[in-house]
């Protein structure tokens, strides 16, 4: 069972309080976009195994968006964030780094 700490509360419960909402750190694509950039948006993002940032809801709480890092190979939870970042906290990357030497996802290492 997945226990999250909701960043924006501070609320630790496990995953059943929280409702996932897809993939964090996503650049999105829409009105004014090319026919390109759209199709790349919505079919051709890669789903590779391991370290994954996905965005939380802390839906039975104080209802805001929060972001996520775990490894979807070994079931490890590295931490959450607040959702307003561009990119993960430096402390989350260490964590990941250190158990991964040499991970990395799209521009995050």
């Amino acid at each position: 069972m997945l226990i999250l700490e909701c960043p924006c509360c501070g609320v630790k419960s496990e995953e059943t309080e929280f409702h996932a909402g897809g993939e964090a750190h996503l650049k999105r694509f829409g009105p004014g976009s090319t026919d390109a950039e759209f199709e790349g948006y919505l079919f051709m993002r890669e789903n590779k195994r391991g370290v994954h940032f996905e965005r939380w809801r802390h839906v039975n709480g104080c209802g805001k968006w929060f972001l996520a890092a775990r490894d979807t190979n070994t079931l490890e939870f590295f931490g959450c964030y607040p959702a307003q970042t561009h990119e993960p906290p430096q402390d989350i990357k260490d964590k990941i780094s250190a158990k991964h030497p040499g991970w990395s996802w799209r521009e995050f290492q």
